[in-house]
């Protein structure tokens, strides 16, 4: 009899074991998370950037009880299910509690839900509300979810799915959007707050209803202290904290860099609900506000852009694509750190830098900036005037760009776009172009990214990288420069010293150079410390002129901001001592010939300089392009005069250092080989030279003159190179200068913009003509809150 009692027990167990099993199948579990995930772009410490709904429209960021507060746990379990880890899903006793109390009171007083329960309504929108089949339909699906998933795994779901208020879904969403912090770092009092906004969360958002909300959450406060978890004091202290958070709206760090990431992803096919970024959360934010700072000094349609990137790693540590991304004046969603622009003379550095390792150049060699014509292209200088004998070293801290080109020139422009395309800064040429000399003043095109990337050779050894924005990119580097010749285009940026210099009162050390696209579209400026390599440019996103703006005064000033903003350690480390390489020494050199003042004969060193060497090598002054024949020449002297050996039998042989042709207009008496200074005897002297041979230096044809930013006239320094008993200069035919001693230098100030001509007449009646035109100077745009006062 016993024995078929248990036989029935047994079948009446499997019966019921069999019935879960086919209603299970028959009704399976709902999916626990939305088909489509919300998309979370995370900076490398885990901050949220940006975040995209799902399709349903929720905002959830993905956590896991590991990583939440352990306060916001405790809370959460002994507030509203002490005895989650014990109970199969539902609990029996608070169920026949609520029951008793329903029947009792007609109606609930207090709920029967466990944990699980509450996770079944938010997965199964039939097992929401408080009915009584909306009740076991909780019930059934809660002992499914403990039937399928560990403890752990159900505590997750609702940590993920917890509805917090409008959109925002899971604990780690609502402590970002109220609390402005991870969820890991919650106090008592934020921690009680999360746990009691689900309870009701539209009537507790701690946005909107701060009494009902602070009131709710002093109820899991005291609850907590009754059950002895958490000490009175604490309580009473976390009872203090005034519960406020800002309107919900789009609180986003870094938003151009996460949606390029989320395109990258969608490009390649990926369903990603989080990606993560090398960004460093807390950079990234006083980036924005250096940049924002800057906003009421610019055009309302003047956009800016940052980048930051880590020397030892390649990674991205700021980035910001546009000035205001809420402002569609500025271009907001253009994202200008990825956008072709010309970019100026910031490619400068990285031609001289092959120049050195060409052996070319050492650091003090001399350069001629004065008016050339390089066929047919006749460039000029920002500031619009020249200098004459410059070292390398001057015409890169001063960007002068008829230095830049005569080397470019002799480099081979193709030669050097070629050099920079290897490296990953790609030239992007006019349709139907090849690579000319246009190109060192920004004939091409790159981007911001391109442009730091190809930077950071000057703190790497010479290495060129890819800049790295996500952790699992490769690291991708190139030698666009060697070890020394990188050593020594930086100390030439960093210790520049020249007026201006932005960072003359800064602990820093920052080499940086500046760049101004033709007609002001683009303003640019980028820095180069040990640790990080960055960044800036400031225009119009729709590629039309600035007027006023430049890289000195609006750039430079912005770059200098950007390093304070890196931070005080970043300071100090920056005085830390460099290492010189093996490959580079310190030489004395002397001007004109350029060589090592060990092997200059002493009367041939007219100057001395100390330069950077390379490899050993001095190279000499490059060849004069007018007389090639070198910078020594042959002379003859008799009784304090020179002459000729043809007249003066007993004239001496002397061997006299000459300057380039091109610096005579430049050069001070002084600065001449004494033979140079002697006048010639009386009919001893050369013969006239022909009438072809008259020459105008210090202005090419074709020149088109432009004065320099806040003034209105040019200055030019001339010389008539063969010319005979005198010279008189006539602009458009009106005398404006004569000289009874031939080869002297004029002076010429021009103000009146047009085509004019320039001619110079000498005493035998030869004469040179060149055509040249003067613009008129560029107008500067005022500033949004400035008014215009018309004459």
């Amino acid at each position: 009899m016993r024995a078929g009692r248990w036989r029935h027990i047994e079948l009446a167990v499997a019966a019921v074991l069999a019935a879960v099993l086919v209603l299970d199948a028959a009704f399976p579990l709902p999916q626990p998370t939305a088909e489509s995930p919300t998309l979370t772009v995370l900076a490398a410490d885990g901050t949220p950037l940006r975040s995209w709904a799902s399709d349903d429209g929720a905002q959830r960021q993905p956590t896991t009880p590991e990583v939440v507060s352990p306060r916001y746990l405790e809370a959460l379990l002994h507030y509203e299910d002490r005895w989650f880890h014990w109970h199969p899903g539902v609990n029996p006793v608070a169920l026949a509690r609520a029951a008793w109390q329903w029947a009792r009171h007609g109606r609930i007083v207090s709920g029967g839900s466990t944990l699980t329960m509450q996770v079944a309504r938010l997965v199964d929108d039939k097992a929401a509300g408080r009915s009584v089949p909306a009740k076991l339909r909780q019930i059934a699906r809660a002992l499914q979810l403990e039937l399928h998933l560990s403890k752990r795994e159900i505590l997750a779901l609702y940590l993920n799915l917890a509805p917090m208020g409008g959109p925002l879904e899971g604990v780690e969403t609502a402590s970002r959007a109220y609390l402005g912090k991870p969820a890991a770092d919650l106090s008592h009092a934020e921690a009680a707050l999360l746990v009691a906004l689900p309870q009701s969360p539209t009537r507790l958002r701690p946005d909107r209803a701060v009494a009902a909300a602070q009131a709710a959450r002093d109820k899991v406060l005291t609850r907590m202290q009754t059950l002895g978890v958490w000490p009175a004091a604490d309580v009473a202290d976390a009872k203090l904290e005034r519960v406020f958070a800002p309107p919900l709206r789009a609180r986003w760090l870094a938003p151009l860099a996460a949606e390029r990431l989320r395109q990258q992803a969608r490009r390649q096919g990926q369903a990603q609900a989080v990606i993560q970024t090398t960004l460093d959360a807390a950079l990234q934010a006083r980036l924005e506000q250096v940049l924002a700072d800057r906003l009421n000094t610019l055009p309302d349609a003047v956009s800016m852009a940052a980048l930051v990137v880590d020397n030892r790693t390649l990674e991205v540590r700021g980035y910001v694509g546009s000035a205001d991304f809420h402002d569609a004046r500025r271009g907001a969603h253009v994202d200008m750190v990825r956008a072709w622009r010309s970019p100026g003379s910031t490619l400068k550095p990285f031609l001289y830098a092959m120049a050195l390792d060409e052996g070319l150049i050492h650091s003090e060699s001399l350069l001629i900036d004065a008016p050339q014509n390089f066929g047919g292209y006749a460039p000029g200088n920002f500031q619009a005037d020249f200098s004459g004998p410059v070292s390398v070293s001057e015409a890169l801290q001063r960007s002068l760009n008829v230095p830049a080109v005569d080397l470019l020139e002799r480099l081979g422009p193709e030669r050097f776009a070629g050099r920079l395309r290897n490296a990953g800064l790609r030239l992007r040429m006019p349709a139907n172009a090849v690579p000319n000399l246009s190109l060192i003043l920004g004939g091409g095109s790159t981007s911001l990214e391109e442009l730091v990337g190809a930077y950071t050779a000057l703190a790497r050894g010479g290495l060129a990288g890819r800049p790295r924005l996500t952790p699992g990119e490769p690291v991708r580097e190139v030698r666009l420069m060697s070890d020394g010749a990188a050593f020594i285009v930086r100390e030439i940026l960093e210790n520049g010293g020249r007026p201006g210099n932005p960072f003359r009162e800064s602990a820093q050390r920052v080499a940086w150079k500046t760049g101004t696209s033709f007609g002001f579209r683009d303003a640019w400026a980028l820095g180069v410390t040990d640790r990080y390599t960055f960044g800036v440019w400031v225009g119009r996103p729709d590629g039309t002129p600035n007027p006023g703006h430049f890289g000195a005064n609006t750039s430079a000033p912005l770059l200098r901001d950007l390093a304070a903003a890196l931070g005080p350690v970043e300071a100090r480390q920056q005085l830390a001592p460099r290492r010189q390489p093996a490959s580079v020494r310190a030489v004395p050199v002397c001007w004109p010939l350029g060589l090592a003042e060990a092997s200059t004969p002493p009367a041939h060193c007219l100057q001395r300089r100390t330069a950077w060497t390379l490899d050993g090598t001095t190279p000499p002054t490059l060849p004069d392009r007018l007389r090639p024949d070198g910078l020594v020449e042959a002379a003859w002297t008799a009784g304090g005069q020179r002459v000729l050996p043809e007249c003066a039998p007993a004239a001496v042989h002397v061997e006299a250092v000459r300057w380039p042709t091109l610096l005579g207009p430049f050069l001070d008496a002084a600065w001449l080989d004494p033979v140079d200074r002697l006048p010639w005897a009386a009919g001893c002297a050369p013969r006239a030279p022909s009438a072809q041979a008259l020459r105008i230096v210090g202005l090419e044809p074709g020149t088109v003159l432009r004065p320099a930013p806040g003034k209105r006239d040019v200055t030019l320094r001339l010389q008539a190179i063969g010319a005979q008993q005198g010279v008189n200069w006539l602009l458009d035919g009106q005398l404006v200068g004569s000289s009874d001693v031939a080869g002297a230098t004029q002076l010429l100030t021009l103000r009146q913009p047009g085509a004019h001509a320039l001619t110079a007449l000498d005493g035998r009646g030869r004469w040179a003509r060149i055509s040249f035109e003067l613009q008129a100077e560029p107008r500067r745009a005022l500033p949004t809150n400035a008014q215009a006062v018309l004459p």
